[in-house]
């Protein structure tokens, strides 16, 4: 286990009348690359934006690096990095630029550590050229960057996948794992991108209706939602639904089936006895996605 880097205790948001964030508390570990998810509307965002300050706590409390938020803004806030939904990018300068007029924010921000950021996010062939010749993925690397020139220890990003073609989510797949080992970074991530998040996130958050369902390691997490699905390759599904009832048929030739490997045998020898012929078998891991579907009740990120 890491240095505790960010403590939510108990956060209270309300609009209105109505109450938008209940009792939320989770924590980033150095070392952490937290997936923080849920469906839409679950409060992502809003808990995004009481930890970094940028909403009025109604109760709770939020510490990072040890510093209470709302007591001592400036010391808590101090080694974050953040985006919260977009970059916030001057299309008609250079990527350079850019980086320069967030370096005059800060007063240990030299020519030398710019340069290094624009290595470390891989603009080095197209720092020079103008943001409004970027694509959508070079923006977001530069705005990480923006977001790192500082050092910070924590990475916090908002959806920062939404809108990339698979290279661009592949780019910055890579740039996030490399800051995590080269710059020492806790990173918290809010993603609808489940199958993105699991190649990547060594913990999960999940937040439903404004409340915390879980804080876990994504292995323990598929562990606990029985991590072992089974597909069956046969000649023919068409009695599979008979045989046994909670088969997943997905086609005229294959289906599958949730359990160990005790359950596995038992289905075979069922499969024999009723003159049903096997052509295949293989293993196949809960995905990230299937764990949270189980774990919200069905609830699909969208």
């Amino acid at each position: 286990m890491g240095d505790i880097v960010l403590e939510c205790n108990n956060l209270y948001k309300k609009l209105g009348k109505k109450t938008i964030i209940k009792d939320v508390s989770t924590k980033l570990e150095s070392g952490d690359i937290l997936g923080f998810i849920g469906p839409n509307g679950a409060g992502k965002t809003t808990t995004i934006k009481l930890i970094l300050g940028l909403q009025g706590i109604d109760k709770g409390t939020v510490k990072i690096n040890g510093y209470d938020i709302q007591k001592d803004f400036e010391k808590a806030i101090e080694r974050v990095g953040a985006i919260v939904e977009n970059p916030d990018l001057y299309m008609y300068l250079s990527g350079y630029k850019n980086l320069q007029l967030i370096a005059n924010l800060y007063n240990n921000v030299d020519k030398a550590r710019i340069d290094e950021v624009v290595k470390l996010v891989g603009l080095e062939s197209r720092i020079n050229d103008k943001v409004s010749k970027y694509s959508l993925g070079m923006r977001q690397r530069l705005g990480i960057g923006q977001a790192i020139l500082h050092k910070p220890n924590i990475l916090i990003l908002d959806e920062p996948t939404n809108g990339l073609d698979p290279e661009g989510i592949k780019e910055l797949r890579d740039l996030i794992q490399k800051l995590t080992k080269e710059e020492n970074m806790a990173v918290l991530i809010s993603s609808h991108n489940l199958a993105e998040l699991d190649n990547f996130c060594t913990k999960v958050c999940i937040i439903k209706n404004g409340e915390v369902l879980e804080t876990k390691d994504i292995k323990e997490l598929k562990e606990e939602a029985n991590a072992k699905f089974t597909l069956f390759r046969v000649n023919d599904t068409a009695n599979i639904g008979e045989l046994f009832d909670k088969a997943e048929i997905l086609n005229n030739n294959e289906f599958k089936i949730q359990g160990n490997d005790n359950e596995i045998a038992k289905t075979v020898k069922k499969l024999v006895e009723n003159n049903i012929d096997v052509y295949g078998i293989n293993e196949e891991t809960i995905t990230l996605e299937d764990a949270f579907l189980k774990k919200t009740g069905g609830n699909k990120i969208v």
